[in-house]
C-alpha cells in the first residue's frame, strides 16, 4: 500500500472524487437529497473552500517553500502562521469544502459517500507520509506544532 503514498496529486484526487460523485449521483437518483437554496449553499461552501486553499498556498509561497505535496523533502521551512494556525492542512481542508459544495450542488446522498473516502485517502496516503517527513526534518518544532494545531480543523 505504500506505493500509493504521495503519488496522486491532491488536485487530481479532487477531480477524480468529483467525477465519481457525479457517477454516484447518476447511478442512484433515488438517493437525491432536495436541499433548499442548494446553489447558494454550494456557492458559499465553494468560496470558503477556495479561500482557505488559496490562503494555504499564499503562506507556502510567502515562506519560500514548495506547494507540491508529493515532494515533502523540498520543504524549506515549517509554515505555522496565517491559516496554518488553525489547520495543519488548510489546502486539503479547502479541497474537502469544495467537494462538500459539489455534493450539495448535486443534491445527492450517494455523492456524499465520496467525502469520507477523500478524507481517509488523504489521511493515509498523503498526510501521514508528509507528517513523517516533517517530524524527521523539523523534530521538536513540528511535534509542538502538531500538539497545538489539529490536522484538519
Amino acid at each position: 500500500m505504500t506505493t500509493l503514498e504521495l503519488r496522486i496529486p491532491p488536485l487530481l484526487l479532487v477531480a477524480l472524487c468529483a467525477g465519481l460523485m457525479v457517477a454516484l449521483a447518476a447511478a442512484a437518483p433515488a438517493a437525491g437529497l432536495p436541499i433548499p437554496a442548494s446553489g447558494l449553499i454550494a456557492g458559499a461552501l465553494a468560496l470558503l473552500g477556495a479561500v482557505i486553499a488559496v490562503l494555504g498556498v499564499w503562506e507556502f509561497r510567502s515562506a519560500g517553500t514548495t506547494v507540491d505535496p508529493r515532494i515533502p523533502e523540498q520543504s524549506a521551512s515549517l509554515v505555522v502562521q496565517g491559516v496554518y494556525r488553525f489547520s495543519r492542512n488548510p489546502m486539503y481542508l479547502g479541497f474537502l469544502l469544495l467537494l462538500c459544495a459539489w455534493a450539495v450542488f448535486l443534491s445527492s446522498l450517494a455523492a456524499l459517500l465520496m467525502l469520507p473516502v477523500f478524507v481517509l485517502y488523504m489521511n493515509r496516503f498523503q498526510i501521514a507520509p508528509e507528517e513523517r517527513y516533517m517530524r524527521e526534518k523539523f523534530a521538536e518544532t513540528y511535534a509542538a506544532y502538531q500538539a497545538r494545531v489539529r490536522r484538519w480543523l
